[in-house]
């Protein structure tokens, strides 16, 4: 059975044709985080519009590369949830429109299960159930994974994503002049710095699985930038070893949270199996953190392909195709969600 999937919940305009669930045939993406650079963040504007401009030539291109054609696709699988709405509302009227000309059936795609599912295409003998971290610049939560259809929420941020707070951060030290993200931005900085030269706060962590990133945050900017610092206008005087220092510690201490509170999860939940998703599961110094402490427990940890951290739609059309599978389809009338409510 063959999907066609769609994503543009953010900055990226993706499609991709998938096969069963795990076999990929063909895959587009189109980013426009290069327009957004000189704003500091993502502009939910400048974002739809590039969709609008995109949306048509990533379809057809991933239709191309799979050599699949409308007769050969069996379903169309969109994100409808969460994410920016005008976004979401241009992928899933794409998705609609296509559904409706071709006389295919749709199915509805919470972006966040699909992160989790990422790592069943490579995996795919991955068993059920265990605990999923979903980590990215939007998200950072906690689910038991009973099912593919069985997502029970454990804990999720109170406040700023893991992947928002590397952002931030990133911002702060001076390191997003020609990347918006700032994941890859610390990381190849805090190479060549101490993880231990700074005690950053690590909130929460000896409690339950909720995180919270906003008071490590404002430490690193009070660190830079003095304490009655608010929004920086322009780069630390820090030298090349303090900025070292400051990334390879705050970097640390966002692992250590994400490790500690999965484990923790992991252990409440009676599983030995973790799975990784989102675009900080890309980040090197978690991976490694959590092979040691996965070895130490006892567990076996899951990470997707660096090419399937970020948002994609391989994810969406893999989920999707259990989706059409189980017959559990929508209609041409879906609505978008631009949060999931946490229960």
């Amino acid at each position: 059975m063959r999907l066609l999937g769609i994503e543009t919940s953010c900055d990226e305009t993706a499609a991709a044709v998938v096969e069963d669930g795990h076999v990929i045939l063909g895959a587009e993406v189109a980013s426009s985080s290069r327009l957004h650079v000189r704003f500091g963040g993502v502009v939910p504007e400048i974002a739809c519009r590039e969709h609008l401009r995109c949306i048509v030539p990533v379809v057809q291109a991933a239709l191309d590369g799979a050599s699949v054609s409308a007769e050969t696709v069996d379903g169309i699988a969109v994100t409808n949830r969460p994410g920016l709405v005008g976004a979401l509302l241009i992928g899933t009227t794409a998705a609609k429109a296509l559904a409706w000309a071709w006389q295919k059936p749709l199915v509805a795609v919470n972006h966040v299960e699909a992160h989790i599912y990422a790592a069943h295409m490579t995996f795919s003998g991955l068993a059920y159930p265990y605990v999923a971290l979903v980590a990215s610049g939007g998200h950072t939560s906690i689910y038991l994974v009973r099912d593919v259809f069985t997502h029970e929420l454990m804990g999720a941020t109170i406040d700023d994503a893991a992947g928002e707070a590397f952002d931030k951060v990133a911002k702060y030290l001076g390191l997003l002049e020609e990347s918006l993200h700032g994941g890859p931005a610390i990381e190849s900085v805090a190479r060549g710095g101490d993880p231990d030269a700074m005690d950053f706060p690590r909130s929460l962590i000896e409690e339950g699985f909720d995180f919270s990133f906003s008071g490590l945050k404002t430490a690193v900017l009070y660190r830079c930038h003095g304490q009655d610092s608010s929004l920086p206008t322009a780069a630390p005087r820090l030298s090349g070893k303090e900025l070292g220092d400051v990334a390879a510690s705050f970097q640390e201490a966002v692992v250590d949270v994400l490790t500690t509170k999965l484990i923790r999860a992991a252990e409440a939940a009676s599983v030995n199996r973790l799975v990784i998703g989102g675009g900080v599961a890309a980040n090197k110094r978690l991976r490694e953190k959590l092979y040691q402490a996965s070895e130490e427990h006892h567990l076996t940890v899951f990470f997707p392909p660096l090419a399937f951290c970020t948002d994609n739609a391989v994810m969406v059309a893999g989920l999707g195709y259990h989706y059409l599978a189980a017959g559990r389809t929508a209609a041409l009338d879906m609505d978008t969600q631009a949060q999931v409510e946490r229960v």
